[in-house]
């Protein structure tokens, strides 16, 4: 395959926010990911918002997946676009997951956060959601 017709690879970080310490499905949604085609980055456990924006930046993700599962995704993942946007960063598709309620998904979404995912949602229907939202975001 040339240069030419090669499409670069999507650079996706998964993240793990705050003091949860569950990292089951981050790791599985990585490897699904990898197995995608996608350049995986994962952030560990404990990671702030800030520390998530700076990776983003250092690593040029075209994708931030936020994992959470303590209760805490109204603070925190807002807290995450906000480190991003303080940083210039505007072109990065955020996706949530976790432990989140129906009626909270309004609110990430206003927030910058789409997706929403929670448990139990095929793999598939998360990489489909990625790719076809990604264009919107998507650097050239």
């Amino acid at each position: 395959m040339s240069q030419k017709t090669q499409t670069k690879r999507i650079r996706i970080l998964v993240s793990k926010l705050g003091l949860d310490g569950h990292d089951r499905g981050a790791l599985v949604l990585c490897r699904a990911f990898r197995d995608a085609g996608m350049e995986v980055i994962y952030s560990g456990l404990f990671a702030t918002p800030d520390r998530i924006a700076q990776i983003a930046e250092d690593e040029d993700v075209n994708v931030i997946a936020l994992s959470l599962l303590n209760g805490a995704h109204l603070t925190l993942f807002p807290r995450v676009v906000k480190a991003l946007r303080e940083k210039g960063i505007s072109d990065v598709l955020v996706i949530g997951g976790g432990v989140i309620p129906h009626d909270d998904k309004q609110a990430l979404e206003k927030a910058g956060v789409l997706g929403n995912f929670g448990p139990g949602t095929p793999l598939p229907t998360i990489i489909d959601f990625i790719q076809s939202n990604l264009t919107k975001t998507r650097k050239s």
